[in-house]
């Protein structure tokens, strides 16, 4: 009810204003010029936030100062510490980084927003930024014209600089000519009530920009020409870093509980930030003083000291949070549990990732790996194998001899429980990243999708043979008994190669070793078919068990194949080069059969 009432009211606020006068249309176009040139910023930086920024991330962030100076620069660059936050949750959720190496990327994020700050106050007032704004536009057209991803990137970024610019131009027009028609500063509160009625006001004001980073240029902007009262601009300040948490919160609502921990984190340490900074106020102010006298800044440049008064109030923040991130850590790994449920649910997906092509990538794969954890345990105990036998040391060929007893498994339920959930959130993730991702990336979402389905195939197959296989893996027909076993057996031992395939980091190796698998396999169903000839020809079966046994051998088969196939496109996926390095080096499928046969022929 409340969203459906507040655009609507905005806009009407909005329309008001233009009709009543020029210099808000003026400051409104600044800050709408503003924004849009973040957003521009942002989808430039997007092209460069790939693989290049997770080799940076994984470097950069194994201490918690490596991680805060991960944030104080990439924030620096990008200018939006939303942007940070949002890319930091998304690597966060697809595990790519640990909570505590997020929490100090937030903290440095903070603390990377005051170098805006410093430039407007310091440079943008003083220079007619419209000058530079066209042409900077004009190359980032030019720029966006180019086939190149990373030129359109850059370009992308040229037009976000030129629209801050520009919007930067606007505001400080507006709040001049507004001078003149009206002083806002009678409006001005001293005191307790001014601090928070103005932290409030600033609050709204980054809710509704989400922006606290074009809150403070239209603070700073209006402070410049004497709008607002220099204490009133602190209290803004303090109340646009508390509002810019509201971006952080959104990302999160799509994301794990990995993501709703770091969003809590964030809250956290920008709401104790402002209210230490408003308790502390005075105290602040005159250290404010003492920094600016100790910089040059002169007493009454009141947009610089602001710019001070901004670092050392996120400065304050980090100095009080370092010493309990730990108990941080705790206390939210607490509060936001793990939903330990029966039914398994995606662990790596989440909003903010599909933003982020390579992020996207990451995460589906990683869900993939956690789908065929699942599907492994389903297709063991569906064949009766406990998983612990497969990835033991056991000799898999005294399950033909000594069967054990039967798994007790309710397949479509626990398909509904462990793989269904999954399977879909995959499968819709996929084809959301696949209409948003530079088509670059169509090849390996391609094979992650082909991946998915393949294992859900697998887990039919193993449905219809389950059948058959529970009547016979006791027959007394002891002949039968061992051809539904060595079925077992044959399953488990592609489950255990390809446990041991996953230990394996280079994916070449991985992909190579497939082919491996594929000339046992082909040779074991060449040894299996022949068996199935003898036990007819000699009378050791029925025709209709016969005709059972090719049925499920053909489950198996599929199984089989499906598992293979399955581990190749998850292979395929990571590939630094798509298809054609495998392509290159592998084994085609006339090859596999030759090699099979002549193996064989040798026994």
């Amino acid at each position: 009810m409340l969203g459906r009432i507040f655009l609507p009211s905005l806009t009407l606020l909005l329309a008001y204003g233009f009709w009543a006068s020029t210099s808000f249309k003026d400051i409104a176009a600044g800050v709408a010029l503003f924004l849009f040139g973040m957003l521009c910023m942002e989808q430039g930086f997007k092209a460069y936030s790939g693989g290049a920024l997770q080799r940076v991330l994984s470097a950069s962030t194994d201490r918690l100062w490596k991680s805060m100076t991960f944030g104080i620069v990439t924030t620096t660059l990008m200018q939006s510490s939303s942007l940070v936050s949002v890319i930091t949750i998304s690597f966060l959720s697809a595990e790519l980084i640990g909570l505590r190496q997020g929490i100090g990327i937030i903290f440095g994020a903070n603390l990377g927003t005051t170098t805006g700050a410093w430039i407007v106050a310091g440079f943008g007032l003083k220079v007619k930024l419209s000058t530079y704004a066209l042409p900077m536009l004009v190359f980032g057209v030019l720029l966006l014209m180019q086939a190149s991803q990373k030129l359109k990137g850059f370009g992308w970024i040229l037009v976000g600089i030129g629209f801050l610019f520009l919007g930067i131009h606007y505001m400080k027009e507006g709040f001049e000519v507004y001078s003149e028609q009206i002083d806002l500063t009678q409006y001005a509160m001293t005191g307790i009530a001014g601090l928070l009625v103005f932290t409030v006001i600033g609050s709204v004001a980054t809710v509704i920009m989400q922006s606290s980073h074009a809150t403070l240029t239209l603070i700073i902007t209006a402070l410049s020409v004497g709008q607002i009262s220099y204490e009133n601009a602190l209290a803004l300040a303090i109340g646009a870093n508390i509002g810019t948490t509201v971006t952080a919160i959104l990302g999160a609502i799509g994301a794990n509980v990995a993501g709703k921990r770091l969003a809590g984190a964030h809250l956290i340490f920008n709401v104790v930030t402002g209210l230490v900074a408003l308790f502390l106020i005075q105290g602040i102010m005159a250290a404010v003083d003492l920094a600016s006298a100790w910089l040059g800044i002169a007493a009454d440049n009141h947009t610089l000291k602001l710019a001070v008064f901004h670092t050392l109030f996120n400065l304050l923040g980090i100095v009080l949070m370092l010493p309990l991130v730990n108990f941080l850590v705790s206390w939210l790994e607490r509060r936001f549990k793990e939903d330990n449920t029966m039914r398994d649910k995606p662990r790596f997906l989440s909003e903010a990732s599909l933003s982020l092509p390579q992020v996207a990538l990451q995460a589906v794969t990683k869900e993939t790996k956690h789908l065929f954890s699942n599907a492994f345990t389903l297709i063991a105990h569906g064949v009766s194998v406990r998983r612990a036998s497969i990835v033991s040391k056991d000799d898999l060929q005294l399950l033909i001899d000594v069967p054990g007893k039967i798994i007790e498994l309710d397949i479509d339920d626990q398909y509904e429980r462990m793989i269904k959930g999954i399977y879909s959130a995959n499968i819709e993730f996929l084809s959301r990243a696949q209409a948003a991702a530079p088509h670059e990336y169509g090849d390996a979402l391609n094979a992650l999708r082909r991946a998915n389905t393949d294992l859900v195939s697998a887990i039919k197959a193993v449905k219809h043979l389950r059948k058959n296989l529970l009547l016979y893996m006791h027959s007394d027909n002891p002949d039968l008994r061992r051809e539904y076993n060595s079925f077992r057996v044959r399953i488990a031992e592609v489950l255990r190669s390809l446990a041991v395939l996953r230990e394996t980091e280079d994916t070449t190796t991985a992909l190579l070793s497939l082919d491996n698998i594929r000339v046992d396999i082909l040779d074991g169903e060449t040894r299996a078919a022949k068996s199935v000839d003898r036990l007819i020809r000699d009378g050791h079966i029925t025709p209709e068990l016969a005709t059972s046994l090719i049925n499920d051998g053909a489950y198996v088969k599929e199984v089989i194949q499906r598992l293979l196939d399955m581990n190749e496109q998850l292979h395929r996926a990571e590939l630094p080069h798509g298809d054609s390095l495998q392509d290159e080096l592998a084994l085609k499928a006339e090859e596999i059969a030759n090699i099979a046969k002549y193996a064989g022929t040798v026994r």
